[in-house]
């Protein structure tokens, strides 16, 4: 059996069309690599097909973190949100927000486009590297800041602001002009992704509690989905694949999701729960699951680690593909379990082969 290329066999997963073996990524904070160094790095060098690791990437030598160590990082974003980071290599929290007294707005001048404008020849320097990338057997992905909507829509008014712009009819109108300007910059960036021949749209911000989506289900239909489909749509007229990244619990909108064109889900499991997720979305859009980090890997023995991802695969995976996991590795993390997660991912990944081919699959 000849090998598809991770490119080929990404297309067939998310189309279903028979790919050679689940997809797994894990991502290793900068913080777990400054607590555990050479020791991560091991196990990173022994698993490389999850890790994608080679070794010195990550000049972990200098790196320190603590949880006593408070940091003083303030940092303004381009749209004038301003952010606290307060844990190195961790994310912040938006501490000051330029609309947040409305009457600001009518003066308020939004960022200018993530992209620059290329000339002729540039544009055809860039598509020959696309093409000669492709053609290499990699996947072009393009993608938007992380709370490229619905979320900057509360950095820039404020948590409650914003979540009464929906509820007070009044507020409508200025948040029309909000959503249009936001709108607007992520277009042009989608636009650029399009001309360049780009493979997967990720669209990127969490939508969910640990309970349920932030907003109720019809303030997403009523609000959000009606613009991801307006950015959504043309990445799928023009032959991409339209990926969405959201934390927390949003199985009420997954559906919405999928009608808005997104062919690559990314809940999270435990949290919207396998059983949910098998029932609702299996086979209606590629799963890319993101593995519990609250309770199993940082809490878990080793074969803990295991069951869960044996039982993910058993329940949402398929011979004609549509699953891929991915997960993010964070403080609080044992080490061996760590390395038990890509020892079941390995395992797991050529699942669905005829037994004796395995290994040829496994390290990519």
């Amino acid at each position: 059996m000849a090998k598809l290329s991770y490119r080929e066999n990404f297309i067939r997963t998310l189309t279903f069309s028979d790919p050679q073996w689940l997809i797994a990524d894990i991502y290793v904070n900068q913080a777990v690599w400054a607590l555990y160094k050479e020791k991560m790095e091991a196990v990173a060098l022994r698993h490389p097909a999850v890790f994608r690791y080679k070794k010195g990437r990550v000049d972990y030598k200098d790196l320190r973190f603590s949880t006593e160590e408070i940091d003083d990082n303030y940092v303004t974003d381009v749209w004038g949100c301003k952010w606290h980071y307060p844990l190195r290599y961790l994310d912040g929290v938006c501490i000051a927000h330029p609309l947040e007294d409305i009457d600001a707005l009518d003066t308020y001048t939004p960022p200018a486009s993530p992209v620059k404008d290329l000339s002729p020849e540039e544009w055809a320097a860039e598509k020959e590297k696309v093409q000669a990338e492709k053609e290499r057997g990699a996947v072009i992905q393009g993608g938007t800041e992380h709370g490229f909507l619905f979320l900057r829509h509360t950095y820039l008014r404020g948590f409650e602001n914003a979540l009464m712009d929906y509820a007070d009819e009044d507020m409508h109108p200025a948040l029309h002009r909000i959503y249009n300007m936001i709108y607007e910059y992520n277009r042009k960036l989608v636009d650029f992704h399009i001309k360049r021949g780009t493979d997967l749209m990720y669209f990127a911000e969490d939508l969910g509690t640990q309970t349920g989506t932030i907003m109720g289900p019809q303030v997403f239909r009523d609000w959000v989905k009606p613009v991801y489909a307006a950015l959504m749509q043309p990445c799928k007229e023009a032959g991409m694949f339209v990926g969405l990244h959201s934390d927390g619990k949003t199985l009420d909108i997954l559906e919405d999701q999928i009608e808005a064109g997104v062919d690559m889900v990314n809940p999270q499991d435990l949290v919207n729960g396998i059983d949910n997720l098998e029932r609702q979305i299996k086979g209606r859009a590629c799963i890319q699951l993101d593995i519990d980090r609250q309770s199993v890997l940082p809490f878990g023995t080793p074969k803990d680690v295991d069951d869960l991802i044996h039982e993910e695969v058993e329940k949402l995976g398929s011979p004609k593909g549509g699953l891929t996991f991915v997960c993010g590795v964070y403080p609080g993390t044992p080490l061996e379990n760590i390395e038990a997660l890509a020892i079941a991912l390995e395992k797991y990944s050529t699942r669905w082969l005829p037994l004796g081919v395995n290994a040829e699959f496994v390290l990519l």
